[in-house]
């Protein structure tokens, strides 16, 4: 029997539970798992940052439900994955990220390049390993499991960088899928807090919109007509027509739900994880039922009961609502989203980011995905964009990090080939991951990168002036972002009116062609839109 080596089992593995592409930028000791992911037919993709290495390895997560998985050498290498390792962690992802370590005899001395990778990563994974030989079937085996955990999330694995070509020693183990153990909570009081509720608020949140909960929300509301309002990630489990559809938490004019929360005399949490927004940011006075995969924090001071279930669990719950006593307010939630819409068309006379996305839902074709980076563009987006499912708008809210949106497009554009991927990005975010454009570039991607340039971090503006203070380095450049028509290789657009934006996307959507757009917007908009929070 051919013998094998640690780094051949550990390929043959991840291509086992469908894994077809690795993330990152290698260093010497990656050389024997790069040649061992090509043999098991595992393409590495060269990333020019880590961080957007761990980006991609997230995205393609999200929209395969396989394991992502991500790569970087010793010290630097392993820091700057660690930003994006960040993100799959409180963005509730399932990812594997491989690390270079110092091989046993170096793992304590004084090394160049060598820091505890371990409890670098202890903070911001479900768990962290260290391989031996001995070890590799257990390790690979609960990685995976445990990435599926509930709460899904990363989960780091060093290799020794003089184990590679060791041969495997251990046994093949079988994997067993994780199972959620399901936990009653005072189900009684649950229930009657539901048989008496006249008034009840649905909350939807991230981990309804990862168990892909659209059709059984549907069915739901078409017997129980409740008013509904979702995190930023949940966008799209709900059809922004839909009678009871009040509108999105935390994001531009969120305010405007104050008339649905103050009635509320109950508010149910499905599938609500407060890592995109805290309960008590913005509930009332009233008594909260959370239902999900995992129990939360809550301060001592509210009354909230909770049950840890599956989603067959929350909806059998749910189904002890009355529904011949519910008050449901149509009007008034039509109300509410007439006067957001208002509001928003008020802002279509110059050239804004209102209008840039007014502009991108008439002309974009129903397959497209959008990734947002993070910004006031991003909290404007998160009300005023109308997915039909949540993978098709792909941000990050639970980490939040700047210069998410353009690995994000990449990775989005590798997992679904056939779709439309389009990038919107402040010049802020577009700054920290440009270098990805070369990435795009050599792979041959076609996805439009639309640059809402206002020369400003303004976000961070708009707080200093909530605070009465001078806009204090927020300033990026005055001039135009690119000052030509093509950067490292790639046509640039620039555009600053609804013709010419409208006339850049079409001609590259026709054809099909890797593309710039450096919308040079007025950033007024932001201003009125954006809520400043409690």
């Amino acid at each position: 029997m051919k013998q094998i080596t640690v780094a051949g089992y550990i390929a043959s593995r991840l291509a086992d539970f469908g894994v077809r592409y690795v993330f990152g930028v290698p260093g010497g000791p990656s050389i024997p798992y790069m040649e061992a992911f090509r043999s098991a037919g595992i393409d590495f993709i060269l990333t020019s940052h880590e961080s957007s290495a761990a980006v991609m390895a997230d995205v393609m997560a999200r929209l395969t439900g396989v394991p992502g998985v991500c790569h970087s050498t010793f010290g630097p290498g392993a820091t700057n994955i660690s930003t994006g390792i960040g993100g799959a962690y409180l963005d509730r992802s399932p990812v594997i990220v491989l690390t270079s370590e110092m091989p046993d005899a170096l793992i304590h001395r004084t090394v160049q390049m060598n820091i505890d990778h371990q409890q670098l990563f202890r903070s911001i994974t479900s768990e962290t390993f260290r391989l031996n030989p001995d070890n590799v079937c257990e390790v690979i085996n609960d990685a995976v499991r445990i990435c599926f955990r509930e709460y899904p999330g990363p989960v780091h694995i060093g290799l020794p960088s003089d184990i590679a070509d060791r041969e495997f020693t251990g046994s093949h183990t079988q994997f067993v899928d994780a199972e959620i153990t399901e936990s009653d909570m005072d189900v009684a009081r649950i229930i009657s807090l539901l048989e008496k509720s006249r008034h009840p608020l649905l909350a939807i949140g991230l981990t309804a919109a990862r168990f892909c909960l659209r059709k059984r929300l549907q069915d739901f509301l078409d017997k129980y007509r409740i008013p509904v309002v979702l995190t930023p990630m949940a966008k799209g489990l709900v059809n922004h027509d839909h009678p009871c559809y009040a509108g999105v938490l935390f994001h531009a004019l969120s305010d405007y739900l104050e008339g649905i929360i103050e009635k509320t005399d109950l508010v149910i949490g499905l599938g609500y994880d407060p890592v995109e927004y805290n309960y008590e940011s913005w509930i009332p006075d009233v008594p909260v039922v959370h239902l999900d995969t995992r129990i939360t924090d809550m301060p001592d001071d509210h009354d909230i009961v909770q049950y840890r279930g599956m989603p067959e669990e929350w909806f059998r719950i749910l189904g002890n609502l009355n529904a011949g006593s519910l008050v449901f307010e149509s009007g008034v939630i039509k109300g509410i989203r007439d006067e957001m819409t208002s509001v928003f068309n008020g802002f279509l006379g110059h050239f804004g980011p209102v209008t840039v996305l007014n502009i991108l839902r008439d002309i974009l074709p129903a397959d497209t995905i959008l990734t947002f980076d993070v910004g006031s563009h991003l909290h404007l987006a998160g009300q005023y964009w109308f997915p039909d499912s949540p993978e098709k708008m792909i941000i990050t809210n639970g980490w939040s990090s700047m210069g998410f949106g353009v690995p994000a497009a990449i990775s989005a554009k590798i997992a679904m080939p056939g779709s439309t991927v389009v990038c919107v990005t402040g010049d802020g975010g577009f700054l920290m991951a440009c270098g990805e454009i070369i990435t795009a570039r050599r792979l041959n991607l076609p996805i439009i990168f639309l640059v809402l340039s206002d020369g400003e971090l303004n976000l961070i503006k708009l707080k200093q002036g909530w605070k009465g203070l001078y806009p204090y380095a927020t300033g990026i450049i005055s001039e135009n972002l690119f000052g030509s028509d093509t950067f490292l290789g790639v046509k640039v657009y620039n555009v600053d009116t609804d013709e010419k934006l409208r006339s850049s996307i079409e001609k590259s959507l026709s054809l099909k062609e890797l593309s710039i757009i450096n919308a040079v917007i007025d950033p007024e908009d932001y201003k009125w839109l954006v809520v400043r929070q409690k």
